[in-house]
């Protein structure tokens, strides 16, 4: 059977989220009077659309060519059965450190995606990255690098709010940020894959605040280092 074609994926998981907006569950914050969507009903919208647009902007290829420069450098690669409890593990210690700290850890099949939303991690069309968040960070990357065996994808998203051609340049821009931040932390660089997907990844509706708040975000995917 062919596969579907990645339009129809992307076009689907959009939908899947913006129904579970639709029905999502808010609370009023004490302090502002805002209504926010509860983390619950958020971890679901989340995890729904999760990595689904990895492949799509930073290409098979280009993970493939970097697995295969990280073996030949002398990094060892995981075997069959290894694979499953190796990623385990290290799911188990970044969902630790990601207690309370706003960002979701979801995982789809070998690999763990880190969904960063833009609000916690950026200033409103800034690629600075907010200093509160430096410990965060600084957890993935002490967990990164005990589990070294691993390729990292990081991708910036935003809603539709902007240019197309800004929004491309500031998710890149964002991406790098995190990118930068993790090496400056002993993160090998050798292990990191960019990308830029603006606002053409969508993991929810742009019609509303909850869901444009979710398609702002970078996403940090570790991918296990295979044999073969």
């Amino acid at each position: 059977m062919p596969s579907a074609n990645p339009v129809v994926k992307a076009t689907l998981v959009v939908v899947l989220a913006a129904g579970l907006i639709v029905g999502c569950q808010t609370t009023t914050d004490p302090y502002t009077g805002e209504k926010k969507t509860t983390s619950t009903t958020l971890g679901a919208l989340i995890g729904a659309g999760a990595g689904a647009a990895i492949g799509m902007i930073s290409g098979h290829d280009a993970k493939q060519r970097r697995q295969r420069a990280l073996v030949g450098a002398g990094v060892g690669a995981l075997a069959g059965g290894a694979v499953g409890a190796y990623m385990d593990k290290q799911e188990s210690e970044l969902r630790a450190q990601m207690r309370d700290s706003g960002v979701t850890v979801t995982r789809k099949g070998e690999d763990i995606i880190l969904n960063m939303p833009g609000n916690i991690t950026f200033r409103t069309g800034s690629a600075d990255l907010n200093a509160q968040f430096f410990k965060v960070l600084d957890g993935v990357a002490q967990v990164a690098k005990k589990y070294d065996k691993t390729i990292i994808e990081i991708a910036g998203h935003t809603d539709n709010v902007g240019g197309s051609d800004y929004n491309r340049q500031l998710s890149q821009r964002r991406a790098s940020a995190v990118a930068q931040y993790l090496m400056s932390r002993g993160v090998s660089e050798q292990r990191i894959l960019t990308a830029g997907g603006g606002e053409e990844h969508p993991i929810a509706s742009n019609s509303t605040e909850q869901g444009r708040a979710a398609n702002r975000r970078v996403e940090v995917t570790l991918a296990p280092l295979k044999e073969g």
